[in-house]
C-alpha cells in the first residue's frame, strides 16, 4: 500500500492527469452537458464547423432512416472513393473507408473486396445503433476521405494520421499524432494498436511515441523513426484547435484533425472526454499546463482582459513549447 502511495504521489508531482481528475476538475466543470451533442453527433459538429467557417471533410449525404439506404448510390454518384461513419460513433468503431472501385464491387482501405448488398448492411447496423454512445438509435453519414499528405508515407501504415491536440478554454495544451498500425487495421486508434508520438506545440515536430503503452521511437510496420518529423502548417493546426472554443462552447476538448494532400488541414471531429494517453506520447503531465492555463485566465478575468485565437495560441507556444525530444 505504502509502494502505490509513493507511485501516486510521484506521479502527481510530474503533473499527470488520472482519469478522476479530468472528470472532476476539467470534464465536469468546463463542459456543459447540454453541450454534448454538438460533439458526440459528428454530423451537427461538421455543420457547426461549415457555418463558421472552418475546413471540414466535404459531406456527400446522410442516411436517417432504412428506406434512405435505397438511395446510396445517388449520395455516391460516380466516385471511386468514400467514407461512411456513424453520426454519433466512437473509437473509430463502424467506420467503413472506400478506396476504389472493382468490377462491380468496392474496394476498402485495407484492401477488402465488399458488395453493394454489405456496404448497405453496415449502412443499416449504423442505424441501429450497434456503434453509437450508448447504444441509441443513429445516423449515418457519407463523406470525402482523406487523402493523407506524402510526409506521413513513411510513417504510417495504409489508413490516414490524425492530430489530436487537448483544448482548454481555447488554449491548446498538448498535441499528440495518431499513426495507423497494421495491428490497428489502419485505424488511427489507439486502444486498436495505433501509434500515439507527441508533438511540439510550438514547431510542429514530432517527439517519441508510444505503442500499447510502451514508449518507442521507430514505427512496428515501417521500421522509420517516428521521432524528429516536421509536421506542415503547424500553425493553421493550432489556430483550428483554438478556434473550436468559440464554434462548440465547451471548455475542455479533444480536436482531431487530418492533412489532407489538397485541402490542408480539415478538422474531423471535437471530443468533450479526451483519453489520456497523449501525456505518454508527450512523456509529459497535463496538470501543470493546465494548471498554467488556469493561472493566466485568472490575471486576464481581473485585468478585465480575453484574448483572441491567435493570442491564445501564442501564449500556448511560448509557455509549452520547445520541448526537446527524449533520449
Amino acid at each position: 500500500m505504502l509502494g502505490l502511495w509513493k507511485t501516486w504521489k510521484a506521479l502527481d508531482a510530474k503533473g499527470i492527469m488520472g482519469i478522476n481528475r479530468r472528470n472532476a476538475d476539467y470534464v465536469l466543470k468546463y463542459n456543459k452537458r447540454s453541450l454534448y451533442p454538438i460533439v458526440d453527433d459528428k454530423i451537427l459538429t461538421k455543420q457547426r464547423a461549415l457555418e463558421a467557417g472552418i475546413h471540414v471533410p466535404e459531406m456527400y449525404g446522410i442516411i436517417e432512416t432504412e428506406k434512405q439506404i435505397e438511395g446510396l448510390d445517388r449520395i455516391i454518384g460516380g466516385r471511386n472513393d468514400f467514407v461512411i461513419k456513424p453520426a454519433q460513433g466512437a473509437g473509430g468503431d463502424g467506420i467503413l473507408v472506400i478506396a476504389d472501385r472493382f468490377e462491380g464491387r468496392y474496394k476498402t482501405v485495407s484492401g477488402r473486396i465488399i458488395s453493394h448488398e454489405e456496404i448497405e448492411q453496415q449502412l443499416s447496423t449504423i442505424l441501429s445503433g450497434l456503434y453509437s454512445l450508448g447504444g441509441h438509435r443513429d445516423r449515418a453519414l457519407i463523406e470525402y476521405r482523406v487523402t493523407p499528405d506524402p510526409i506521413f508515407k513513411s510513417i504510417s501504415y495504409e489508413g490516414v494520421p490524425d492530430i489530436r491536440i487537448i483544448v482548454l478554454m481555447g488554449y491548446p495544451v498538448m498535441a499528440m499524432l495518431r499513426l495507423p498500425t497494421r495491428q490497428s487495421n489502419g485505424k488511427a486508434n489507439l486502444h486498436q494498436g495505433a501509434i500515439g508520438v507527441g508533438v511540439d506545440l510550438a514547431t510542429g515536430i514530432t517527439l517519441g511515441g508510444t505503442w500499447l503503452n510502451n514508449k518507442i521511437i521507430r514505427h512496428p510496420d515501417t521500421g522509420n523513426a517516428v521521432d524528429g518529423v516536421q509536421l506542415p502548417d503547424w500553425d493553421g493546426f493550432m489556430r483550428l484547435a483554438a478556434g473550436c472554443y468559440e464554434l462548440c462552447g465547451l471548455g475542455y476538448i479533444g480536436v482531431d484533425m487530418v492533412l489532407d494532400q489538397d485541402k490542408g488541414p480539415l478538422i474531423l471531429e471535437l471530443n468533450a472526454r479526451p483519453g489520456l494517453n497523449i501525456q505518454i506520447a508527450n512523456n509529459c503531465g497535463l496538470t501543470l499546463r493546465t494548471q498554467a492555463v488556469e493561472a493566466h485566465l485568472e490575471t486576464l478575468r481581473k485585468a478585465a482582459v480575453t484574448e483572441t485565437p491567435e493570442q491564445r495560441v501564442r501564449f500556448a507556444q511560448e509557455v509549452f513549447g520547445h520541448v526537446k525530444p527524449r533520449d
